[in-house]
């Protein structure tokens, strides 16, 4: 492997729990009203320092969505997804977006997000309800 570049963010920045790479910004948010199985999730418009996996067809909440998980590329931790496709005509302002698991990440504060009971029992992945 190469040297690794990463992108410096300014501002209010969303970071990587694990190795605190920056990944995104606060003003980069189009939602807070997502779920996903650890919680709460935020969809961003973009974010940075992140490989995707593979593409896999996924049901959510609101229906059957083409997805990749994205992952932090200074650590490699899992830090939520990227929604290539919409099956539904009304979930297509998705396409292209992506997902951070706030569980995964560090606030613009450094706050940390805590998993909660009712957030486990949920198991479900994710989406807006």
């Amino acid at each position: 492997m190469g040297r690794l570049f990463l992108i410096t963010l300014e501002g209010n920045v969303y970071r990587c729990k694990h190795c605190h790479t920056h990944l995104a910004l606060a003003e980069d948010i189009i939602s807070k009203s997502f779920h996903c199985r650890h919680g709460k999730a935020y969809l961003f418009d973009k974010v940075v320092n992140v490989t995707v996996g593979e593409k896999e067809e996924r049901m959510m909440m609101t229906g059957m969505h083409t997805v990749v998980d994205i992952f932090c590329v200074g650590c490699g931790s899992i830090v939520g997804w990227k929604y290539e496709a919409a099956h539904d005509k009304s979930q297509r302002y998705k396409e292209g977006k992506f997902i951070l698991e706030r569980f995964m990440v560090l606030g613009p504060d450094g706050s940390n997000y805590v998993v909660t009971q009712e957030a486990q029992i949920g198991g479900s992945d994710v989406d807006d309800v």
